[in-house]
């Protein structure tokens, strides 16, 4: 069970300057606007320790945490975390239900975590897929950070790439639709280029429309599969895949995988000319 208690040890924990030391002299080199992240090894986290299956989720509720914090300071705008993905649903209704009262202790986590910290909390997906409650206080949690621009932290819930391209498409169709309706009469024949669809239209509507394409996707758990996530924004990431398993994720990870991308960042940069 995550506790409110964990908000001062994100914060304010022993290791803070040791943490705004290194992190510090990462700043010296280039520093990725958006991070992604698949959190996984839960459930295996928990095996390895003998522990319950629901505490390898608090676990690795608790790592996320940290990685926002991290990010933060390290002055990453943007920070996307795969947390439930529609398939999800097929999982053990215990499995399940632990997943959705661990987003519901989140919110409130993160709720208290922008009262120190201005950080605008998005969630991207089918929300109609949560329970009317849940979803009330996404909604809340959204609209009362909405404000803040500095640093954007994306909860991917009820989302799958296949999901968001369906979406995009049907909202983009419903607006030309009524497009055409208030030209028709006018001049809908002049018009007809305005009618159809393109990739602006496509892009403004997608559930990850309030980010940018991510510089960098993480995934844990030695896994090297995207698993139906981001896959219209990822054409120019860099993909790194750790061994290590998700509540194992420190700031030396972070660490390694921003040195590498600082690394190869010339590389990156010249892809993205090129499209």
């Amino acid at each position: 069970m995550m506790k409110d208690d964990n908000v001062g040890k994100i914060l304010f924990g022993w290791t803070s300057f040791i943490r705004k030391f290194v992190l510090r002299v990462l700043r010296v080199g280039p520093i990725p606007s958006h991070i992604a992240v698949i959190m996984d090894g839960n459930r295996r986290y928990a095996k390895k320790k003998k522990l319950d299956e629901g505490a390898g989720h608090d676990a690795g509720a608790f790592a996320l945490l940290c990685l926002l914090v991290n990010c933060y300071e390290l002055g990453v705008k943007y920070l996307s975390a795969y947390a439930f993905s529609i398939d999800n649903f097929r999982r053990k209704p215990n499995e399940v239900q632990k997943i959705m009262d661990l987003l519901r202790e989140s919110i409130t986590l993160l709720t208290r975590i922008a009262k120190h910290l201005p950080v605008r909390v998005h969630f991207a997906g089918n929300l109609a897929l949560l329970s009317a409650d849940l979803r009330d206080a996404a909604l809340r949690l959204m609209e009362a950070t909405a404000g803040y621009s500095k640093f954007v932290f994306t909860i991917c819930v009820c989302y799958t790439y296949s999901d968001e391209i369906i979406h995009a498409v049907q909202e983009s169709c419903q607006e030309k639709c009524n497009h055409i309706q208030e030209i028709r009469g006018i001049d809908a024949c002049g018009h007809q280029d305005e009618n159809l669809i393109k990739l602006a239209d496509i892009e403004k509507h997608m559930y990850m429309a309030i980010a940018p394409d991510p510089d960098i996707l993480i995934r844990t758990g030695d896994e090297y599969r995207l698993s139906n996530y981001l896959l219209w924004q990822t054409s120019c990431t860099q993909l790194s895949s750790l061994s290590t398993l998700w509540p194992e994720f420190s700031i030396w990870h972070l660490v390694w995988v921003v040195l590498n991308f600082q690394l190869n960042n010339p590389y990156l940069e010249k892809k993205k000319m090129q499209l």
